[in-house]
């Protein structure tokens, strides 16, 4: 075989293999890149103000998302604290949101269902919608909101807990995302 021929058949392989490692490692995204979720209330890994904790207002804060993978129908939600003294603990569960949405405003009505058609499920404060950070005294506990690109909307019924959208979302999940924040009371 020629040299130039040889290159151009190995060239040909490591595209091939580089299109394998995408397709198991990362989805495709709209304009590139891995799926991001942001707030402008706090940045990755920093504190969370109090306003969206117990400690005061208690509302959502503001979260917005882009790149998000080819194929996307719908998107899910669910924001936890892990380092519960009684397990992980849930503080939000939202699906069924629209694929064009690019963000969720501060303050998200704690509504069985929204405006555009999403549905909340249960925390674990056994209330509907977003329930902020509350630990116990002590070190700072992680908060994870991590959202979903599904290829599907779930189709649950409004209240459903983590565990019924975990499930739901098996074999949908085109890519996610993660922000976590930080409060100590």
């Amino acid at each position: 075989m020629c040299p130039k021929k040889a290159l151009t058949v190995f060239i040909g392989i490591l595209l091939s293999v580089a299109g394998m490692v995408s397709t198991l490692f990362g989805a495709e995204t709209k304009g590139g890149g891995a799926m991001e979720l942001k707030s402008s209330a706090f940045q990755s890994g920093a504190e969370i103000p109090r306003k969206y904790t117990c400690d005061a207002n208690d509302v959502s804060p503001s979260l917005s998302w882009d790149k998000m993978p080819a194929g996307t129908k719908a998107f899910a939600l669910i924001a936890d604290d892990p380092d519960a003294p009684v397990g992980i603990w849930v503080h939000w569960v939202l699906y069924d949101l629209p694929a064009e949405m690019k963000e969720l405003p501060e303050g998200t009505a704690t509504t069985e269902t929204l405006s555009n058609g999403a549905k909340q499920g249960v925390n674990d404060f056994r209330k509907v919608g977003y329930g902020g950070p509350c630990p116990p005294p002590g070190v700072p506990h992680r908060y994870f909101f991590k959202l979903y690109a599904l290829d599907a909307p779930t189709n649950l019924k409004r209240r459903a807990t983590k565990q019924q959208l975990l499930d739901a979302m098996k074999g949908h999940v085109l890519g996610e995302a993660e922000l976590m924040g930080r409060y100590k009371r």
